[in-house]
């Protein structure tokens, strides 16, 4: 079943979301060699806290953090640790918020330092084609619109798209209906509707998309052991624009400092 907000719900929906970009923002001061990644789950929590608002994932389905922070050849679910982040990292940190009793879903892919142009490219490849669906997001169309997309951006750089793991609706609830893979065909799929309100979020590999889970129940990497790039935007279905509720422009204002 899918929920459609109201206009009014939607507001409150991006109060949320664009608390999860001013976390990012805050943390994107902080992403540098030498840092570890517990280091930089404690500030996300705190800052959410001191903004009158919870963790979304924080013990959603057992998860023992704030952040997802997923380092290198891990695609997603990674959990902070004591590692401590090295120059030519890409880290990419997913991180949820709930506020008004709604919640806020983003991610952000970093790079530590200088990173190679093989992996500058992955991000920018990644964050196109998220774009790309983006274009599509609007009343009318469908699903599959979105997903194809994204996968023919992504393949045609030579990247793969990983199958497993696809946004999602959002609302009162982190994951609701529908389902939306970041690989599909045209035309195909549910119709969006206003006030459908969906997280897009492509997972690329820089290499197969065949990917793995750890032995913590969590974190996925990619099966080859290659970079994998993340990108997350939270938006509303409006009738002929997408209506983005996520920021990158406050996580990029404090990167280019």
């Amino acid at each position: 079943m899918i929920f459609y907000k109201t206009d009014e719900e939607i507001e409150l929906l991006r109060e949320s979301s664009l608390l999860v970009s001013k976390t990012l923002a805050q943390l994107a001061k902080e992403i540098k060699p030498g840092v570890k990644t517990i280091t930089l789950d404690k500030i996300a929590e705190t800052f959410i806290r001191d903004h009158k608002a919870i963790p979304g994932f924080l013990n959603y389905r057992g998860y023992p953090n704030t952040l997802c922070i997923s380092v290198n050849s891990q695609v997603v679910h990674g959990i902070p640790s004591e590692y401590e982040l090295r120059e030519g990292d890409i880290i990419s940190i997913d991180c949820g918020t709930i506020l008004n009793d709604f919640y806020g879903d983003s991610a952000y892919t970093f790079a530590v330092g200088e990173i190679s142009e093989e992996k500058k490219r992955l991000l920018k490849i990644t964050k196109e084609s998220l774009y790309k669906g983006l274009e599509n997001a609007v009343v009318g169309n469908r699903v599959g619109d979105i997903s194809s997309s994204i996968q023919l951006h992504a393949e045609t750089a030579g990247y793969s798209v990983v199958r497993e793991l696809v946004g999602h609706g959002i609302g009162k609830s982190l994951h609701e209906k529908p389902e939306v893979p970041n690989f599909g065909k045209k035309g195909s799929g549910i119709k969006l509707q206003h006030g459908m309100v969906i997280c897009i979020e492509p997972m690329i590999n820089m290499g197969r998309k065949e990917i793995i889970e750890s032995g913590d129940g969590w974190t996925i990497s990619t099966r080859d052991g290659k970079p994998s790039a993340h990108y997350e935007h939270q938006v509303a279905i409006k009738k002929d624009k997408v209506d983005i509720l996520s920021s990158f422009e406050i996580i990029e204002k404090e990167l280019n400092k």
